[in-house]
């Protein structure tokens, strides 16, 4: 039987799936939320709600992972050409990407899903990143300190 000073590891798999699942899930209460919400959004069923969430979470952290290189690609070169094209690349990939994002959920759904215009997608991401982000913030703070550190 473990006793209380037992240590537990968490694995970065481990990790990684914890991280998943949380922002799936949020982005699932923040979806119905704007589906209750925001007569523009329409999800058909529950399911579909989930598999958009799901399809949601892809796209996001695919459209992050190439703003976060561009970003750094730009940050690496000098000059003041490579400083004012960074933020303008960067700002167009992440404007740009609302569009994107209701093509690709209107191509896989068709018409069982609604995500409204560009400002309602605009706002369910803003949305889901930050609902994601307080949650992260909790969890650490709820945390301790490790010894030595």
């Amino acid at each position: 039987m473990p006793s209380s000073q037992s240590q537990i590891v968490v694995t970065p798999a481990q990790q990684r799936f914890a991280s998943w699942m949380t922002d799936v899930l949020v982005y699932i209460v923040v979806l119905n939320l704007f589906v209750e919400h925001a007569r523009e959004v329409v999800i058909d069923s529950f399911t579909i709600s989930i598999l958009t969430a799901i399809l949601l979470k892809l796209m996001l952290d695919a459209l992050l992972g190439v703003e976060h290189r561009v970003s750094a690609y730009f940050a690496s070169r000098q000059g003041t050409v490579f400083k004012i094209l960074g933020p303008l690349t960067v700002f167009s990939i992440l404007f740009f990407s609302k569009f994107l994002i209701l093509e690709v959920v209107n191509f896989v759904f068709g018409d069982h899903v609604a995500l409204g215009h560009f400002v309602e997608i605009a706002a369910i991401v803003v949305a889901m990143i930050v609902a994601s982000r307080v949650l992260r913030v909790i969890y650490m703070r709820l945390g301790r300190p490790v010894a030595g550190q």
